[in-house]
């Protein structure tokens, strides 16, 4: 497994990965804002690799007037969840970041889907709103202190 920065020809695949996690982690509303996010909005975003084949992914983007970081477009190829991917890619952002003394706290925005991953991973709830992303695909807003 390699974690490594996305490039623009990656693109695809991570499209495809959202494809494979639809409707069970996101709503189908939700590729075209990822196709804009990774075309427009993306700051740092990093793939996972395993044999040449991008099976998860995931970024950080930056909100330095709240001295603030947020995960964000987390996805990982469905027949490599439950396999550590997830948290690997986790954890190497968290350590990307521990070392930003601009970055004092780091936000998540799940889904009741993912959020007990990321209370796993030491963040901790903060707010919920209901049919955020779409019908049926509540905000779980996450905060965690950048270490």
């Amino acid at each position: 497994m390699q974690i490594r920065p996305f490039r623009p020809e990656d693109e695809a695949q991570v499209i495809e990965l959202i494809r494979l996690n639809t409707p069970e982690y996101f709503h189908a509303s939700e590729e075209q804002e990822l196709v804009e996010y990774l075309q427009n909005e993306r700051e740092d975003y990093f793939v996972v690799e395993i044999e040449h084949k991008v099976v998860g992914a995931g970024g950080i983007n930056y909100f330095p007037e709240e001295k603030a970081a947020r995960i964000s477009w987390d996805l990982i190829h469905p027949d490599y969840q439950g396999q550590g991917i997830g948290r690997a890619l986790t954890r190497h952002r968290l350590a990307y970041l521990s070392g930003n003394a601009q970055v004092m706290e780091i936000i998540v925005r799940t889904s009741q889907l993912a959020y007990q991953f990321y209370q796993k991973m030491g963040f901790r709830l903060a707010s919920t709103e209901e049919n955020y992303w779409a019908p049926g695909y509540h905000l779980y807003l996450m905060r965690k202190e950048n270490a």
